[in-house]
């Protein structure tokens, strides 16, 4: 059971498209620090590509094997399909990432004023350690919407001439209480306060910063108080994603879970050549960090409604088309793993953790403790998956979350597996998963992406 090192398989050649790759995956993940961002650069790679709107689809009332189309879902959800020769009924082969990640959120009554002192309130989103994000510089990203349902877009910090936002810290020098306590409760949730401002106006009865602010707000922006209240606004780490090492083998960044599987998907997808015999199809998907709930997440519906639309602009307006076109369907579920970190050796069990330059990894099952919330894949369907790296000479290894007891984790793979087709969760290892600033190898990205491919042109060859 050796597992390879992939940077010991790659020739120059290897190496030239390894790190061509990369770039663009960096590109996208500076562009898209939140779930809308990702689904306007994913628009403009499927634009790019020749892919029609779902709508323009619509309008034409057919599709035909070969035709390439996308939808956006609610802004914060997108599909893209490469349309098969076979009908739908036959089935997919799905590749699915989200595009939600671990942040803080801003309130939408936030705005407050202490000691001089002006902060938006916010409440964090998915699984954080609330320490990580004290004493560094913060970005705002998101949008507002006004009455008239004019859209204003947010993106400040990233700019070298922008100003960056702060979460602060205590001082160690009269922290003595606070190291005491656990990591869990060293500042609570509601102390998670972003610094905005500290000047207040000069010209008024009431000279405070928050009249300041407001001031600025209403003249760089065109926004008003009220208008937090129909807001979206995500704070994420400011600054762009960077090599790391002497060799420049890794890549430090926010967002890798889970835009590291989501990229590699969707460029899968997007450069996959002639008609295929199966409809293929990327799906990057909203909330799962939060449990796949709400109406952009994985447990809705309308990933399901889609596949029917396309079911009838293809022909098969049979309301079995759709139940059988999902339950022949096979998927890789593209989420990252936690890779092995020789400093916290403990929580992993060796023989069984994902490695960083190893390759892509496959857990055949996630879940907690006893596999709760997991979708264990089928034995017979792992071998297919197998057969197929091999034939396409991806690196690739198998893993599981950490020790059965140490905790573990969840995809959108259950949600998926309901429909009776095969999923298997397929990912890139991370290194300090969910913090602030994550790290991949670009190895793993690589082939990720090789992985992706050869699933698309070979899943569903062969019967189960």
């Amino acid at each position: 059971m050796y597992r390879k090192n992939a940077w010991k398989q790659y020739s120059d050649p290897d190496l030239k498209q390894c790190e061509a790759f990369c770039k663009g995956y960096m590109e996208f993940l500076d562009e898209g620090k939140t779930e809308r961002e990702c689904v306007n650069a994913a628009e403009e790679l499927a634009k790019k590509a020749g892919f029609i709107s779902f709508e323009e689809a619509l309008k034409r009332g057919t599709l035909k094997a070969g035709d390439r189309v996308y939808r956006s879902w609610m802004h914060k959800s997108f599909m893209a399909f490469v349309i098969g020769s076979a009908g739908i009924a036959r089935g997919l082969n799905i590749l699915g990432a989200h595009i939600d990640s671990p942040r803080i959120d801003v309130k939408q009554n936030p705005l407050f004023e202490d000691s001089d002192l002006m902060y938006l309130d916010t409440h964090y989103y998915g699984g954080i350690k609330n320490y990580q994000w004290l004493a560094m510089p913060l970005a705002l990203h998101g949008v507002l919407v006004k009455k008239s349902g004019e859209t204003v877009r947010v993106a400040i910090g990233e700019k070298d001439t922008d100003p960056v936002f702060y979460i602060s810290d205590l001082l160690p020098h009269l922290a003595k209480e606070q190291m005491a306590k656990t990591a869990s409760n060293l500042i609570d949730g509601e102390d998670l306060n972003l610094l905005i401002g500290s000047i207040p106006v000069k010209d008024d009865d009431d000279p405070s910063v928050k009249k300041n602010i407001l001031r600025i707000l209403e003249k760089e922006y065109g926004i008003e108080e009220e208008d937090f209240v129909s807001a979206e606004l995500e704070i994420v780490p400011a600054g762009k994603t960077r090599e790391v090492g002497f060799d420049r083998s890794l890549l430090l960044g926010y967002g890798h879970d889970d835009r590291v599987c989501a990229y590699p998907s969707l460029q899968a997808l997007i450069d996959h050549k002639g008609v295929p015999e199966r409809t293929l199809c990327a799906v990057l998907a909203d909330k799962e960090e939060i449990g796949s709930v709400g109406a952009t997440g994985m447990g809705a519906l309308w990933f399901e409604n889609t596949v029917a639309e396309i079911a009838l602009l293809t022909g098969d307006d049979r309301a079995v088309a759709v139940r059988r076109a999902l339950e022949n369907s096979r998927m890789l579920s593209s989420d990252v793993s936690a890779a092995f970190d020789p400093a916290f050796a403990g929580v992993f069990e060796k023989k069984n953790a994902a490695f960083v330059g190893m390759g892509v990894c496959f857990n055949k099952y996630t879940g907690k403790g006893g596999k709760a919330g997991a979708s264990d894949a089928n034995a017979e369907y792992v071998a297919e998956i197998r057969s197929i790296m091999d034939d396409n000479s991806v690196t690739y290894h198998t893993s599981e979350i950490g020790k059965v007891d140490a905790g573990g984790g969840g995809t959108i793979a259950y949600l998926c597996a309901k429909y009776g087709m095969n999923v298997l969760d397929c990912g890139v290892p991370v290194l300090s998963m969910h913090a602030p600033w994550e790290i991949v190898s670009k190895a793993d990205v690589y082939e990720a992406y090789k992985c992706y491919c050869a699933f698309l042109k070979e899943a569903g060859k062969r019967s189960l």
